[in-house]
Order: C-alpha cells, then structure tokens, then sequence
C-alpha cells in the first residue's frame, strides 16, 4: 500500500476506530495493534491542495505557492481573532464564507488538562479526536470563527488553549468535571461575552446545555519516555504498533504525529 499521507479518519464508538489514509486507499488500523508495522518515505512531497510534487512541506501538506494564496493557510485560521474577512482582504472570500463565516462551538476540553478550544459547528467530535482529547464538552455556539476566536481569547486568559502534547502521549488525565468548570468561568468573562453581543446582536452567542462527552481511544501501553519520529530525518519508521491517540501512531519504538507530514508519500510494509 502506498500513496500520500493525510489525516487518519476517526470515528467515534466505544473505542475511537482509525483509518490509516494513503491516497485514494484507506485501512483500518485498530486491528493493527500489536503487530509490527514499517511506514517508509520515499523521498517525494505533493502538495495536499494542487497535487504538483514540492521539496518541503508548509502549513500541513501545502506547496509554498499554496500556503501563500489560500485562505486556509492564512494566520487568521491559527488565530480567528485576527479574521480579517470584514476589511475585504480575506484571501478567499468565498471559501471563508464557507468555512468561517458560519456556526462554531466554543468548547472545554481534557488533553494534557483542562483546555479551551473552537471549531466548525460540523467538526465535533473529530476535533477532540484529533486533539487526543478524553472528555469534550461544546459550552458556546457562535455565529462566526471571528466571534469563536474572540471568546476564546478571553477564556485562554483563564484556561490554557494550547495541548501539551507530550503530556497527552504519556496517558490519560483524570477525568474532570467540565460542566462544574464552564460554571466557573462563564461569569468570569460576562462583561467581554455581553461587548461581543452589543456589537453582533443577541443572536451572537448561545449558551449551551449539552452533556459531556467520553472519549476512549485505541492504546495497550503509554511510553513513559516520548520519544518522536520525523520522516525528513528518519524515512524509515517501524516497531509494534500499542496504540493510536489524537494523530499520532504510538510504537514500542517511538510515536510520530502523522497529519504533521500530510501530502508525504508513504509505503506501508
């Protein structure tokens, strides 16, 4: 099996099922662990948006041309309350009317600890997934990335917004009472919540009542020690497979986070 790296695939069930994705190919990995596994790099880059073959990678499987035309690759995508769609200098107008320009949650998550995040209203429970997140609770619905982000910019003030994801590798956090903490910091950052509202409308901002959500995920044994693969320093990574949390592959060997080298063409032996 070979072809270009992309996001493994996820599904939420009593444990997370993963689909390691090459190309056009697709294959279960779950019933992978436990078995040796060796993903090879062959040497060559394609572009996850244009396909044309590239020498280094940028902003996640992009072609530096790429990465400095679409609007996903802008800065604002990193930090939405930076959108700067209402000046009219949004790369892709149409794209951001797409993607940002609607619903999205504001939500608690537990990674590496308690931690505030944003995402599509379409985009959940993925996002945690993708996180390596444990437990995962929408606390806010939004109209647009931009408000998202400056709400989330007033909880990080809190709260960390960031996952240590050395700290996630190492194993799973208690379990933390997330609706208790969402109580505890709404009130803190009413006053920036009703600013928002005064100037976007009432309808800016919902507040939700949703029940938290539990996520187990595929892993026999944590690594006291992380220790990480790169495929520009190691084209050649192999070992048994123990488990599979947020992006990563963790072996006996070492862990590699794989969406960080999408568009990264890989033989799977």
């Amino acid at each position: 099996m070979q072809g270009t790296l992309k996001k493994m695939s996820s599904r939420l069930a009593g444990v997370v099922e993963y689909d390691l994705r090459l190309g056009e190919e697709s294959l279960p990995l779950n019933s992978y662990i436990g078995r040796h596994l060796t993903l090879e790099y062959t040497g060559s880059i394609y572009c996850d948006a244009c396909g044309r073959k590239t020498s280094k990678s940028f902003s996640q499987g992009h072609c530096f041309p790429c990465m400095k035309k679409l609007a996903r690759c802008d800065m604002c995508i990193m930090k939405p309350e930076t959108c700067h769609f209402a000046a009219g200098t949004c790369r892709e107008p149409e794209w951001g009317e797409a993607q940002c320009m609607v619903p999205h949650y504001v939500y608690l998550s537990n990674t590496s600890g308690l931690k505030v995040g944003i995402t599509r209203h379409t985009q959940l429970p993925t996002r945690w997934i993708d996180q390596g997140a444990t437990q995962g609770l929408p606390i806010l619905k939004v109209r647009s990335r931009y408000i998202s982000g400056l709400v989330e910019v007033a909880l990080g003030e809190f709260i960390a917004d960031k996952t240590n994801w050395r700290a996630m590798l190492k194993g799973n956090n208690e379990a933390l009472d997330l609706r208790a903490q969402a109580h505890c910091l709404l009130p803190q950052i009413q006053q920036r919540l009703q600013a928002i509202t005064a100037e976007f409308g009432e309808d800016a901002i919902e507040v939700l009542d949703e029940p938290v959500v539990e996520i187990h995920y595929p892993v026999t044994e944590f690594p006291a020690k992380v220790t990480t693969f790169n495929f520009d320093k190691t084209p050649r990574v192999e070992g048994t497979l123990l488990g599979i949390k947020g992006q990563y592959l963790i072996f006996d060997s070492g862990v590699i986070n794989l969406r960080k080298f999408t568009g990264y063409e890989v033989r799977l032996l």
